[in-house]
């Protein structure tokens, strides 16, 4: 298996490198002839057991999950809600495991878990509301629109209620 490198440096010129220096070689020769730091020869150095297998770099990849991950049973919510649901938004989704399973998880942390499992989401977007034109009268008489809470007493013609007194 091909190792993924960080470093520009070959798995052969580190072992160069480490063999040059544990045969008594001074760390700054070996550091201007391979043109590294003597961070990386110290580490490396650090690493070598004798093999070339040793200076393989490894996976910085933790093995446990992180304490505030998903688990599984609400990852496994999540993916028969959008199994069952395709046509929901991101928003029903979110409103229904709420309601329903008590998740109890921001909003974003649940659109970034969908969209790591990669579930193809309802992304319909609405029409724009686009503003009729207001139908001015050109008559008088013909509409007339008034917004009125509290009609004053002098106004009100005929019998007042008994809530006005």
């Amino acid at each position: 298996m091909a190792s993924i490198s960080h470093y520009p440096h070959s798995l052969n010129t580190k072992y160069y490198a480490v063999l040059l220096y544990r045969n008594k070689n001074s760390i700054s020769f070996v550091c201007r002839r391979y043109k590294f730091s003597k961070a990386f020869l110290m580490c490396w150095n650090k690493k070598f057991d004798g093999t070339k297998d040793s200076l393989i770099d490894k996976s910085h990849r933790p093995l446990s999950k992180h304490p505030n991950a998903h688990t599984d049973e609400e990852l496994s919510w999540i993916k028969n809600y959008l199994r069952r649901n395709p046509t929901n938004s991101l928003c029903e989704l979110y409103g229904k495991l709420r309601v329903e399973k008590g998740y109890s998880r921001h909003a974003c942390s649940l659109f970034r878990i969908v969209r790591k499992i990669k579930y193809s989401i309802n992304t319909q977007h609405h029409s724009k509301y686009v503003p009729k034109k207001y139908d001015t009268p050109t008559n008088i008489g013909v509409k007339c629109q008034r917004d009125v809470n509290v009609v004053p007493n002098e106004c009100y013609v005929g019998q007042l209620p008994d809530k006005f007194y």
